[in-house]
C-alpha cells in the first residue's frame, strides 16, 4: 500500500517548515511525488478546437498557457486557468505539424515548430495580437522533435530524418549543421540514403547543455558534446561525427530489429530512451558503450550495469515520445498503443497508474512545471488534461493485465514476423527477380542507371522500412 500523508506527520512537515527545519518547498514536492497523489489523477477536461489529430503539446514556464500543434496545421495556445483557446494561427506548415515549443524568456510570445514538411518554423506573437511566421530552416525529411537550449532565448536545435542536426540562432537567417549521425557498421562514410541514421528524437542534458543525445532508425541512443563538432553551412556530403557515449540494452546491440522513438533526460542526467515495439529503459552515465559500441569484448559486456526496465505498454503504431514526471523527476510516464497512459515509478519500474486516455493511441504526455498535473494527446482531436481530482485513490484497472498481455504478445508476434526466415527469402527471392529482370532489360534500356537506382531503392525499402512515401495523415510524434 502507497504511503499516505497522515494528519500528525503532515503537522510535523509543517511545523519543520516554520521553525525553519526544512525547506519551504519540501513539502509541497513531497507531496506532490507522493504516489497517493499520482494515484488521484483522473480526466479534468478536455480543449477541442483542432481538426486533426494532435500531435504535440508543451506548457509555458510558468504553466498557465498550453500550445498545440496538430495534423490540421494550426497552432492553438490554451489559457489552462479557465481552459479557453486564447489564439490560434495558421503555422505555414505544407503538412503534419509534429512539434511546438515556446522559446523562454520571450513572454511566451515566440513559439518554434517543425513538421513532415521538413520545415523549421517562426511563430512571433506580436502586440496588436497578430502572428508573423516564417522558415527558420529546412530538413530533407519530416522533423519529429526541436530541443531548445536552456536558459538561452535565442539557440535551439533539430533533428531530422536526413541523419543531420542543426543548430538555430533566431537572430541569424540561417541555420548551421552541428552534427551527421551514420550506423556504427557502415564501412562508407559519404552521406546517401542507406549510410543515415533517420532521426526522430533529440534531447539537452540539463546540467550540461554541450551535451546532445538522438535516437533514430536503430538501437542506439547516442550523445554528442557539441564543443567537438564544428559549426558549418547545411551541406548533403559531410563525415560523421563520432559521439561521445552510445547506450543501449545488451539484448537489443547490433540486433538491427528495433529504433528509437523518444528520449528525454531527467533532472539528474539520466537518459530515457523509448523504442518502437520493445520497452522503455533509463541510462545512467556509467552504462554507455563509449563513443562505439563496436568491438566490445563479452567479458565487458558481462561487466556492465543493466539499465532500468519499464514495461506493460506498446509502442508501434506511431513515434511516441515518453517523459518525467514529478518535482524530481520521479515517475516516468509514456503512451501506448492500447489507447493508455502507463505511469512507472523511475525507481523499480512498478506500474503505479494506467488510464485510459484515447480510443486508439496516446503519443505524446507533457507533465506541468510546477504541479502534478499532466496534458496528453494522441489520434483523437482534442488534448486532454489530467489532475489529482479523484476523491478515491485509484487503483489499476481490473483488465491491466489483459491489457499488459495483450501488448506483450503484439510485440512478439511482431517481433516473429519481422525475424522469420522465411520473410528473409521471400525478400531474397524478389531481390533475384529484381536483379533477374533488370539483367534482361539492361541491354535494351538506355537510362540504365535511373532504372538501377529504382531497383535499389525498391529493395532497400522492403528490407528496412524506409518508406518515406507512406500515408502521413495521423502520422503523429
Amino acid at each position: 500500500m502507497a504511503k499516505r500523508i497522515g494528519s500528525d506527520e503532515g503537522f510535523t512537515e509543517i511545523f519543520n517548515r516554520e521553525v525553519g527545519f526544512s525547506h519551504p518547498r519540501s513539502i509541497s514536492r513531497r507531496i506532490s511525488a507522493s504516489e497517493g497523489i499520482v494515484k488521484k489523477l483522473d480526466l479534468y477536461g478536455k480543449l477541442n478546437g483542432h481538426e486533426g489529430c494532435v500531435n504535440a503539446v508543451e506548457f509555458s514556464s510558468t504553466g498557465d498557457i498550453l500550445v498545440s500543434g496538430s495534423d490540421d496545421r494550426q497552432i492553438m495556445l490554451w489559457n489552462l486557468l479557465n481552459g479557453t483557446r486564447t489564439l490560434t494561427y495558421p503555422s505555414g506548415h505544407c503538412e503534419n505539424v509534429f512539434q511546438t515549443k515556446f522559446i523562454p524568456f520571450t513572454d511566451d510570445r515566440t513559439i518554434i515548430t517543425s513538421g513532415a514538411d521538413g520545415q523549421v518554423r517562426l511563430g512571433q506573437i506580436l502586440e496588436n495580437g497578430k502572428v508573423e511566421t516564417k522558415r527558420l530552416g529546412r530538413h530533407h525529411g519530416r522533423v519529429y522533435k526541436l530541443a531548445v537550449l536552456p536558459g538561452d532565448p535565442n539557440v535551439f536545435y533539430s533533428c531530422g530524418e536526413d541523419g543531420f542536426v542543426q543548430h538555430f540562432d533566431i537572430r541569424s537567417s540561417t541555420p548551421t549543421t552541428v552534427l551527421y549521425s551514420s550506423p556504427f557498421t557502415h564501412g562508407c562514410r559519404r552521406h546517401h540514403s542507406s549510410s543515415r541514421i533517420r532521426l526522430n528524437s533529440i534531447a539537452i542534458d540539463p546540467r550540461n547543455p554541450h551535451y546532445l543525445a538522438v535516437g533514430g532508425s536503430d538501437e542506439y541512443a547516442r550523445v554528442y558534446d557539441t564543443r567537438r563538432v564544428q559549426l558549418a553551412p547545411v551541406c548533403r556530403h559531410i563525415v560523421p561525427d563520432a559521439p561521445v557515449n552510445t547506450f543501449c540494452p545488451r539484448h537489443l546491440r547490433e540486433t538491427n530489429s528495433v529504433h528509437v522513438t523518444g528520449l528525454a533526460y531527467s533532472k539528474a542526467s539520466e537518459l530515457l530512451v523509448s523504442y518502437n515495439d520493445e520497452l522503455i529503459y533509463l541510462f545512467e552515465k556509467n552504462m554507455g558503450f563509449g563513443s562505439s559500441p563496436v568491438g566490445i569484448s563479452a567479458e565487458k559486456l558481462q561487466e556492465m550495469e543493466e539499465p532500468q526496465v519499464y514495461t506493460g505498454h506498446r509502442n508501434a503504431q506511431t513515434v511516441k515520445g515518453v517523459n518525467f514526471m514529478g518535482p524530481n523527476d520521479e515517475y516516468v510516464m509514456s503512451g501506448s498503443d492500447c489507447g493508455h497512459i502507463f505511469i512507472w515509478k523511475k525507481k523499480g519500474g512498478k506500474l503505479v497508474r494506467a488510464m485510459l486516455g484515447d480510443r486508439r493511441v496516446v503519443n505524446q504526455l507533457e507533465s506541468h512545471p510546477h504541479i502534478t498535473f499532466i496534458a496528453s494527446c494522441g489520434i483523437e482531436r482534442s488534448v486532454k488534461l489530467w489532475t489529482p481530482v479523484s476523491n478515491d485513490v485509484m487503483s489499476l484497472p481490473e483488465n491491466i493485465e489483459k491489457v499488459t498481455e495483450s501488448n506483450r504478445v503484439g510485440r512478439e508476434e511482431q517481433s516473429r514476423v519481422t525475424l522469420t526466415p522465411e520473410v528473409i527469402m521471400h525478400v531474397l527471392r524478389l531481390q533475384r527477380r529484381q536483379t533477374s529482370a533488370f539483367t534482361e532489360r539492361r541491354y535494351v534500356l538506355t537510362d540504365v542507371d535511373g532504372d538501377e537506382e529504382n531497383e535499389a531503392q525498391f529493395i532497400s525499402g522492403l528490407v528496412a522500412g524506409d518508406d518515406d512515401s507512406s500515408e502521413r495523415e495521423c502520422n503523429v510524434s
